[in-house]
């Protein structure tokens, strides 16, 4: 649904950007020409020259933007899929102003001015666009720019959306009602004020732009019932994934000869994501060592005056596609630890050594796994690798688990860094690790890193032993 809300941002973006685009190419020429930052090698064009091709370069941007989508504004649109956008829109707008001015033969014309302007645009769109949904955000927190929402369903994932649209204020989205066809199904946080046969009147009736469909995954053949019922109507339908039903799955979609194919699971590591993803590991593990290779030989000689055994202790685990290969770590227990069998590590285990102790709390332990990283067996960034004897047991009593081995597993995790480590809910480090491979990209392993830091030497970890 399209509101006069709407229009007047997209009016307010037209002049923003318009007078960004003016702004930028006039002082692309001066830092070019004017400012003595950039040497000269030639005579200085005439500024009338700037002046007499600037219409052009306003109307070809403009054209560019509406062609890429810089005015499809929505509420629920992320900021990093606008910043995508206003990337492509500068990108054609360049491609189409140095094609005209070279068949025009337009006498203006600078590379290091083109570059200029592309930069000097860029920033101040991004600018202006983050600045202008900050202050829209904060409107709407205190009640202004207001749409109305309703939710199709009242169960968990109805409640949980309801929540959700609550937190994140800076939305604008106030939930009115539920809607359900049971009349039992009374939630008390919100009235449920009809059926999905009812859902016409009730758009017209409380001037509703978005209807969510919070159903669980057992009804989602419901789903073809309220898009029937909502025909009629000009309002904005969105279906809310039952994430836990779906926590194995990465949706995505393709199109082979006109027929469209959704993707339930697939590894997000393909194309130039493995290529990146190996880069970032031989990189910033190739650093790790360098720098930390004073510490890990002074905890080699400490692990081997304390106690009796090898420095090192090689485990079997497995990672990518389920293929096994050999861990690394410093060795924290007797080495007559599993004599009897392998088997889960407890709090307070008498198996641990008193060095041993230490070295797991504060995870220096695992440093040897930097060379397991370095050849490519495990990543920085990943779901923990498990011992085979123990994937065979859960592969067969958790639900999904062998998901989690699309990807490489990692020193550090989501599930880590959330808490679920160790000896700790299986079933929720299940989660967050499927979590992890269906959202994967480079910031997100750049923040789990973060994070592990941060929590590694500040906060105390939760079942770290």
């Amino acid at each position: 649904m399209v509101n006069r809300s709407s229009h007047a941002l997209r009016v307010w973006f037209l002049v923003f950007d318009t007078f960004a685009t003016i702004a930028a190419w006039l002082l692309a020429y001066w830092v070019r020409f004017e400012s003595d930052w950039i040497p000269l090698f030639r005579d200085v064009p005439d500024f009338s020259l700037c002046i007499g091709i600037l219409p052009l370069v306003v109307i070809v941007s403009l054209v560019s933007y509406r062609l890429t989508g810089f005015y499809e504004v929505h509420r629920l649109t992320r900021f990093r899929e606008e910043v995508v956008t206003i990337a492509k829109g500068i990108a054609l707008t360049i491609l189409l102003v140095a094609s005209l001015t070279f068949a025009l033969r337009y006498q203006y014309e600078s590379r290091i001015t083109f570059l200029l302007f592309t930069i000097f645009v860029y920033v101040g769109i991004v600018f202006g666009r983050r600045m202008s949904w900050m202050l829209l955000g904060r409107l709407r927190a205190r009640g202004y720019n207001q749409s109305h929402a309703l939710i199709v369903g009242t169960g968990r994932l109805a409640r949980q959306t309801a929540r959700s649209l609550d937190t994140v204020v800076w939305l604008g989205i106030r939930t009115v009602a539920y809607v359900e066809d049971d009349p039992e199904l009374h939630p008390t946080d919100l009235p449920v004020i009809g059926p999905i046969a009812n859902l016409p009147q009730l758009v017209e009736q409380h001037h509703i732009e978005h209807v969510f469909i919070a159903l669980p995954l057992t009804r989602y053949h419901e789903a073809r019932r309220v898009f029937d019922a909502l025909s009629q109507t000009i309002v904005d339908v969105r279906l809310v994934a039952d994430i836990p039903a779906l926590a194995a799955m990465s949706l995505t979609t393709s199109t082979i000869n006109g027929q469209t194919f959704l993707g339930l699971r697939e590894s997000p590591y393909h194309g130039l994501n493995v290529i990146v993803k190996r880069f970032m590991d031989i990189v910033l593990s190739s650093i790790a060592i360098v720098v930390l290779s004073p510490l890990m030989l002074f905890i080699a000689l400490l692990v081997k005056w304390t106690s009796k055994g090898p420095v090192f202790y090689r485990q079997e685990r497995c990672s990518l596609n389920g293929e096994a290969f050999q861990m690394l770590k410093f060795r924290s227990m007797r080495s007559d630890a599993e004599v009897a069998g392998p088997r889960m590590t407890e709090k307070r285990d008498p198996r641990i050594t008193r060095l041993g102790e230490f070295l797991r709390k504060t995870n220096l332990d695992e440093l040897p796994q930097l060379f397991n990283v370095f050849r490519g067996e495990m990543s920085l960034v990943g779901p923990r690798p498990e011992r085979p004897v123990f994937v065979k047991q859960f592969q067969k009593s958790i639900p999904n688990y062998m998901a989690r081995h699309a990807v490489k597993c990692g020193m550090t995790g989501w599930a880590q860094v959330n808490g679920w480590r160790g000896n700790s809910s299986l079933r929720k480090r299940i989660q967050h690790d499927l979590f992890y491979i269906t959202h994967w990209n480079p910031w997100f392993d750049l923040r789990i890193m973060m994070l592990t830091v941060w929590r590694m030497a500040i906060q105390r970890q939760k079942h770290n032993y």
